[in-house]
């Protein structure tokens, strides 16, 4: 169940797990609808204040989404309860007058590697290939680094060959997107950055930082899946049997029963500052990290050589 950050008169406010969809249209097979979660946590919550001899709870029949987040990010969903507010929060979120803050844990691809293979024939990999931009035009700083800033204003339209999946052009394809980005931390091949959203486009982060040769860890469509945060990567003597290597094939490996420090898509909607329907005062909105980012930090701090943002 999602828990609740926020909640009012006009407002609901949640932060729901990764790959928990916030729509009907959005709801993958073997995934609960995230407002009838919503319903039966308040049916529940209803009769047992009933039981005790309580009061009972709001129709959340009433409930709308405001807002599409990303169904594979973790973090804040808004919910309205009144014509009035979804009218005027939705006005918001349309005009882009909505503050979002994101954070991501990202595969740091190498562009002078990427860029010799295509030179050689062999491609260069899947999340580029469908990305569709060069490596020489990814976001990288003199020495091959993530900048400490950046931003991206690729266009995002729908992959022709398949329309659930979208990608980035240049220019002139779909429709203009912009995202800003804040490196606070780099591990080895990973990095932790803070994502600003300017515009609301599909997948708007996850294509954006695939494109750039910075794809999303676990993303399962724009992402690599060969590529996991194991802590025995980084720590040397991880149950006392080394670092984890590569077979034969240059695929990594890991200790046995080992888990990634991260399991979810690491991506969260963090912050939401907009202004409530009923007041018209500026509301900031938060939900922390999930706790498999804190732990996976605070390993990396302690084992990996970190260079901050």
């Amino acid at each position: 169940m999602p828990s609740v950050v926020f909640e009012d008169a006009a407002l609901l406010v949640l932060n729901k797990p990764s790959l928990v969809p916030g729509s009907a249209a959005e709801t993958a097979e073997g995934l609960r609808h995230l407002l009838e979660s919503v319903n039966k946590g308040a049916r529940e919550a209803a009769a047992e204040r009933l039981a005790a001899g309580g009061g009972g709870a709001r129709d959340t029949r009433s409930l709308t989404v405001v807002h599409r987040p990303d169904p594979a990010a973790s973090g804040l969903i808004v919910f309205a309860k009144t014509k009035h507010a979804l009218d005027f929060l939705s006005g918001q979120f349309q005009s882009k007058s909505v503050e979002q803050l994101y954070h991501a844990v990202v595969v740091v691809r190498r562009a002078q590697s990427e860029r010799s293979a295509a030179r050689a024939g062999g491609g260069a990999g899947a999340g580029a290939t469908s990305s569709r931009i060069e490596a020489a035009h990814w976001p990288r700083d003199p020495g091959g680094g993530v900048p400490a800033e950046f931003a991206i204003d690729w266009w995002i339209g729908r992959e022709a060959t398949d329309p659930e999946r979208m990608r980035a052009f240049r220019r002139n394809g779909g429709q203009p997107a912009l995202s800003e980005f804040r490196l606070l931390e780099r591990f080895g091949r990973f990095a932790f950055l803070e994502c600003r959203l300017r515009s609301n486009r599909r997948h708007q982060l996850r294509v954006h930082l695939a494109a750039a040769g910075l794809p999303i860890l676990n993303d399962p469509v724009y992402g690599l899946p060969e590529e996991q945060l194991l802590l025995s990567d980084f720590k040397r003597d991880y149950k006392g049997g080394g670092r984890s290597g590569r077979d034969g094939q240059g695929k990594r490996g890991r200790e046995p029963g080992e888990r990634p420090m991260i399991e979810q898509v690491a991506l969260h909607a963090s912050s939401l500052t907009l202004r409530h329907p009923d007041t018209g005062e500026p509301l900031t909105l938060t939900a922390p990290l999930p706790k498999a980012f804190e732990i996976a930090q605070r390993n990396l701090r302690k084992f990996a050589r970190s260079s901050r943002g």
